[in-house]
């Protein structure tokens, strides 16, 4: 008889604790939820438009394959938690403001800084969508640099403010020397040519993926608009991603002044707005050719 009332109170224990156990598990799994749901982050994916995850309310602008808008939404990461690496394969000093990195190779001969690496970005898809006629910048100096006439052998000589072009070369239109001439383009082009050179935004209804925000100068910082969403009130929403100084791993920011919606950024015309490790104001957006 003890024996039975013994096995009894046993087995309602056990039972109790199991079902303590399975609804504790169950509540860590809801809450685990709820903070990606908040957090809007989805860890196990490996491109921007799979790693975060559309706020309540919005829907993502739809643009067809071979764009510039839709190339940059499905741009590759790395696994999630990866770190920013500079140039010469050290950490950066802050690892707070990002959530995803892009895969994309950091040179290291610290020239791929912010404004590069937008510029590399941009020719690459020009490259791979048989485009590479547009492939072309300014220098600072405000002279324009092609891909094809690098490409057929043609170097500059620069004095000063002059720039003149000879042909010095034999005509290499590969891959190799596509980087070699995107290299040129680092060292005389950033951010301040790229404010002068590429035309302005007035509206920001018109904003779009592939806009950048821009300040021009040293230091001047840049920043390129990976994702779009909207509202039923046509209100927009965009996703941000930078390189930046030294010349470091292309990363997708957190927006740290709107914890509810990061990291989603909203943007306005001539107003101070916080990005990452820099706050751009006196700035401009712009949009490339």
């Amino acid at each position: 008889m003890k024996k039975t009332i013994v096995l009894t109170i046993f087995t309602g224990v056990v039972a109790v604790l199991f079902f303590q156990i399975t609804s504790s598990h169950k509540n860590l799994k809801n809450s685990v939820r709820a903070t990606d749901k908040v957090n809007l982050i989805d860890k196990d994916s490996f491109t921007i438009v799979s790693r975060v995850n559309v706020p309540d309310g919005y829907k993502r602008v739809n643009y067809s394959e071979r764009t510039f808008q839709n190339y940059l939404r499905n741009y590759k990461l790395k696994a999630f938690g990866s770190k920013i690496i500079n140039y010469d394969n050290s950490e950066y000093f802050w690892q707070g403001g990002h959530i995803a990195i892009l895969e994309i190779p950091v040179p290291k001969n610290g020239l791929q800084q912010c404004a590069d690496a937008l510029i590399r970005i941009r020719s690459e898809y020009l490259w791979e969508t048989g485009r590479k006629s547009e492939i072309g910048f300014n220098f600072t100096s405000g002279h324009y640099c092609s891909w094809l006439k690098y490409a057929e052998g043609y170097r500059p000589k620069i004095k000063g403010n002059k720039v003149s072009f000879y042909k010095t070369a034999g005509k290499n239109y590969s891959k190799e020397n596509f980087y070699k001439y995107l290299n040129l383009i680092y060292m005389y082009s950033g951010t301040l040519s790229l404010y002068n050179e590429l035309p302005k935004i007035t509206s920001s209804k018109d904003l779009k993926i592939g806009d950048m925000l821009i300040r021009g100068g040293s230091p001047g910082h840049i920043v390129m608009l990976c994702d779009e969403v909207i509202n039923e009130n046509g209100e927009k929403l965009f996703l941000l991603f930078q390189g930046n100084t030294p010349a470091q791993s292309v990363h997708l920011v957190k927006n740290l002044e709107n914890s509810v919606i990061s990291p989603w950024y909203k943007l306005e015309q001539d107003v101070v707005i916080p990005v990452s490790n820099y706050t751009f104001n006196n700035s401009k957006f712009v949009r490339f050719k």
